[in-house]
Parts: C-alpha cells; sequence; structure tokens
C-alpha cells in the first residue's frame, strides 16, 4: 500500500480550503487521499450543513476537519495516540476554532460512555486493527441520529459484517474500500 510521506495533508473544500494539516509520523497513519475525500464529501453534502459529526479514529484530522470546513456545526475528533492527539489540537487552535473537540481516547472507551447521537460518523481505524465491526455495534447503541450516515475506510480485500447497516454508496481505489452506511431499519 502507498503511504503518503509524513508531512501535510490539505483540506480540499469549504472555508478552510488549502488549509495544510501537519501530520506527525507514525507507522499506522494513512491519511484517507484527497481523491477519496472529494468523493465522500460530494456525497455528504446534502447532509453536512449543521451537521454533528464523530471522528473516531481521527489521525491526522483529515476527515473531522474537512467536515466542518464544509459546514458541519461540530465535530468531536478522537484520537488514542497521543502525539498525533497533541497535532490535533495544535490544529485545532491555528484554525481558531471551538467547533472542533479533540479528545485523546481509545474510540471503544469512548463509545462506552453514555451515548451522545451523532448525523455523521468516520470509521477509519488501522486496517489490521480488527476494530471495525466491533465500533459499529456499538454505535448501533444509541450513537447515530435517526438519519445518520456513517463513513467506513477499510481494505480493500477485506469484507465488512455490519448487519445492523445498510450499505448507502460504496467506492472502491486499488488499496481501500470505503462506503456509507446508514442504520438498518429495525423490524
Amino acid at each position: 500500500m502507498r503511504r503518503r510521506r509524513p508531512g501535510a495533508v490539505r483540506i480540499i473544500g469549504g472555508e478552510w480550503r488549502g488549509t495544510r494539516l501537519i501530520v506527525a509520523e507514525h507507522a499506522q497513519l494513512r491519511p484517507t487521499t484527497d481523491r477519496v475525500r472529494e468523493t465522500v464529501f460530494n456525497w455528504l453534502a446534502p447532509v453536512l450543513p449543521g451537521a454533528r459529526c464523530l471522528d473516531l479514529f481521527a489521525g491526522s484530522g483529515a476527515l473531522g476537519f474537512e467536515a466542518v470546513s464544509r459546514g458541519a456545526a461540530y465535530c468531536d475528533l478522537i484520537e488514542h495516540d497521543a502525539l498525533l492527539a497533541s497535532a490535533l489540537e495544535a490544529a485545532r487552535t491555528r484554525l481558531r476554532t471551538h467547533r472542533v473537540s479533540v479528545q485523546s481516547a481509545d474510540a471503544l472507551e469512548f463509545l462506552a460512555r453514555p451515548p451522545a447521537p451523532y448525523d455523521v460518523v468516520f470509521v477509519d481505524p488501522p486496517f489490521d486493527s480488527g476494530l471495525h465491526e466491533a465500533v459499529l455495534e456499538r454505535l448501533a447503541a444509541g450513537w447515530l441520529r435517526p438519519h445518520a450516515l456513517i463513513y467506513v475506510e477499510h481494505a480493500r480485500d477485506r469484507t465488512l459484517a455490519a448487519p445492523d447497516y445498510a450499505l448507502h454508496r460504496q467506492g472502491r481505489t486499488r488499496e481501500v474500500c470505503y462506503q456509507l452506511l446508514v442504520p438498518a431499519p429495525r423490524a
């Protein structure tokens, strides 16, 4: 898998378009590519204005900051790694925004708290972590507003088991599969 060299990723649309986010060097950090982000945010455009967002494996912050740049009311960035969380906080401070919150926390521990429902959730853990299904299961327990959209990115050769969700949109690159899921209707 090709990885972006440590350095920076840029916000590609909205209020902060062109702003570079410093990316700390980290073995498992794999920022979502510009091309994939452009597609995903085109899909999300109708629901982003005023949305409450959650980025559970924030890493570079590209997804969460992009969401707020494009009109989301708020985004909680959750990042377990202290170095990455510190870089996210520095970016938040540099952008002088209170519409982004950075929390240094484990995603599963964060989701063990009493739920606060979100409109859009980004789920892009390290591909080899095995966390996709566990996170999706916990999200289904009160963390999603009725018409929430959940962005999931995983290795292309992996099959995602998500019985509580229905596929809304999907795309692929040579290396990744990215999907927008919606909560499945309850019987």
